[in-house]
């Protein structure tokens, strides 16, 4: 698991203690095996995007090794239109308010 900034930088101690951070996401790699050696693996890495701020945060897409093109599943405040969007590695999405993203790498 890896913590995630609005800016799409891992977070750093100094974050935890900023009160004005309402969004941040959780990158779960699907490549962790159980004994903690790197190697392949066939799950899928998804990224958390939660958002308790009551206005819109643009959210970079992270880097990750599992892939450099991020696919929307599910946006809790738009789920009929957003299902399917594409981002890149480094790209915005708008995250609205009090809403939850959950993506996964292709």
């Amino acid at each position: 698991v890896t913590w995630v900034s609005a800016n799409g930088k891992e977070l750093t101690d100094e974050s935890w203690g900023d009160s004005d951070m309402g969004c941040f996401g959780m990158l779960l790699d699907g490549r962790a095996q159980s004994t903690g050696i790197r190697q392949r693996g066939h799950e899928a890495t998804l990224l958390l995007v939660i958002n308790g701020h009551h206005d819109l945060v643009n959210f970079v897409m992270p880097a990750s090794s599992a892939g450099e093109e991020w696919t929307l599943l599910v946006d809790s405040n738009e789920p009929e239109k957003s299902e399917g969007v594409k981002k890149k590695t480094g790209e915005e999405y708008g995250v609205t308010g009090r809403s939850l993203l959950l993506l996964v790498v292709n």
